[in-house]
Formats: structure tokens, C-alpha cells, sequence
């Protein structure tokens, strides 16, 4: 028995491809060109923050909407930190008021759980907050891992010492590779609860960390927010690396906190700023 060839529709050939001609050079020599050239640009900076969490979000988009030369340093692919999925990957997100103004600002739609507490989902808020640091101007720096600080005269910080994060993960006899520099005015961090710039000043003995206190959520979050500022000479502290500073409560998965001290953080960076320019 002969076997029937199936049936051939006839097929529609496009008169012009779809998309643009481009080469493989071509999109080789964009990445390569333009990533250059904004690290060159980012060489020199008026404010460094490093961790990407919600703290550093805000802080950035705050000091960026107000002119502030600003990039955001983060070891991971992806920034957002603890925000994506609030507590016990469970991705709704806590906040108390008065933080719900915050949401209101970046667009985020909640619910009010109880009077005072608020809810939304975490995908949406942190792609918000992240969408809304990217549209005022913040530049990041992800998949970058602070190894050090720089210091200058009067023990003055005065920007972070980088290099890429997988290189931490390997071998240290097969990974010499030396770091590079950023300059900056100020350096915040923002690494949650390791405080790894903070640690760069402990282990040549210029400060001293009191480790993160246990969780008691209505006084952390108000301590977090009061602690937020200067630590050191050209060293700001936010976020749980307040709480790791200075031995304050842990807040568990609630968010006011991280995105109030970003705020205050930015405010008082502005202030450090001008009162540098004008001394």
C-alpha cells in the first residue's frame, strides 16, 4: 500500500525579515562600548550605595530625583534584596504606616490588613521601586561584590574597592585577579544584616559592630529609621546594617522600615553633600 505524502500548505514567504540587520560584532562592540563607558563615567561619584535592597532603592531614587550622581552597587544578579517574597517565601509584603505613602508615591496598590498594617504583592513592589530608581537616574552596578574601602585623608572614606562577584566563589589560588576602584563622596551601605562596609572599618579597628539584636518589630523599625545616618566620616549606614551597627531589634518581614530609612538616608546624604561643597 503506497504512503500518502501529507498535504503541503503553501507557505508565505516574508518579502523582508522582521527584525533590524544587525551582526554579532555589532552587538558584541554596544555592550562592551557603552558598559565602558558609564564605568568610566561612575569612576568618580557623589554618593556609592551599596546593596540593592529596598533601602538602597529608595535612598538612590531619592538622591538621583534630587540631581545626586549616584550609583548602586549590588552583588547579585538581581536587586530587590528580601522584597520580592516577605516572610517564609510567602510573597506578600507588610508595612506599617505612615510607610504606605511610599507605595503610594512608586504606583503600588494594597490592601489594609488592620488598621495601620498594609499589604501588597511583593513581584509588583519591588519592580516598581526598582523600575522607579531606574527612571530618576540611579545607575547599578549588579553582579558586583565590594571587597574594600578607600581611605583618604583624615581616615576619611572615600569610595569602595570592587570586583566581580563570581570571582568570591572560586578557588582563591586559580582567582587572582585584583580589584578596581570607585570614588566617591559618600558611601552608604545598604548590605542588610552583614554591614560589609561597616566590617571593612572593624577589621582595621575604626568602629565597632554590637551585632543585630533579636526581632521586636515596634521598636526596631522606629530605631532603624532614628539610627540611619553618618557612621563614620564619609560612611553612611541604612537599613538592617543600622540594626547590625548598633544592636538594635530585628523587624522580621515588614518593609516600612527599610523604605523610611532610605528615605531619611537620602535626605541626610543631600545635607552631608552641600555641607561639603560649602566648607
Amino acid at each position: 500500500m503506497a504512503i500518502k505524502e501529507p498535504m503541503r500548505t503553501k507557505e508565505k514567504v516574508a518579502k523582508k525579515p522582521i527584525f533590524n540587520r544587525i551582526q554579532e560584532k555589532d552587538i558584541t562592540r554596544a555592550i562592551v562600548k557603552l558598559f565602558s563607558e558609564e564605568l568610566i563615567e561612575h569612576a568618580e561619584n557623589d554618593v556609592v550605595i551599596v546593596g540593592g535592597g529596598p533601602a538602597g532603592l529608595m535612598a538612590g531614587k531619592n538622591l538621583a530625583e534630587n540631581g545626586i550622581k549616584t550609583l548602586i552597587v549590588e552583588r547579585n544578579n538581581y536587586l530587590g534584596g528580601g522584597f520580592w517574597i516577605g516572610g517564609y517565601l510567602m510573597n506578600k509584603i507588610t508595612v506599617r504606616g505612615p510607610a504606605e505613602k511610599i507605595l503610594d508615591e512608586i504606583d503600588v496598590p494594597y490592601s489594609e490588613y488592620r488598621k495601620g498594617l498594609f499589604v501588597t504583592d511583593g513581584p509588583h513592589a519591588c519592580s516598581k521601586l526598582i523600575a522607579a530608581a531606574c527612571d530618576a537616574g540611579v545607575k547599578i552596578l549588579n553582579m558586583t561584590k565590594v571587597d574594600d574601602i578607600i581611605m583618604k585623608e583624615n581616615d576619611r572614606v572615600s569610595g569602595v574597592v570592587i570586583n566581580w562577584s563570581p570571582i568570591a566563589a572560586l578557588p582563591r589560588e586559580i582567582t587572582c585577579v585584583d580589584p578596581i576602584s570607585l570614588e566617591s563622596k559618600l558611601v552608604i551601605d545598604a548590605t542588610g544584616h552583614d554591614a560589609e562596609v561597616v566590617d571593612a572599618l572593624q577589621r582595621r579597628g575604626k568602629i565597632k559592630m554590637k551585632g543585630m539584636g533579636a526581632m521586636w518589630v515596634e521598636r526596631s523599625e522606629d530605631a532603624v529609621v532614628e539610627h540611619t545616618g553618618e557612621a563614620y566620616p564619609g560612611l553612611m549606614v541604612m537599613g538592617m546594617a543600622v540594626s547590625t551597627l548598633y544592636g538594635l531589634p530585628r523587624m522580621g518581614p515588614t518593609f516600612g522600615g527599610m523604605l523610611l530609612s532610605g528615605k531619611r538616608a537620602a535626605e541626610i546624604a543631600i545635607d552631608l553633600l552641600k555641607k561639603g561643597t560649602n566648607d
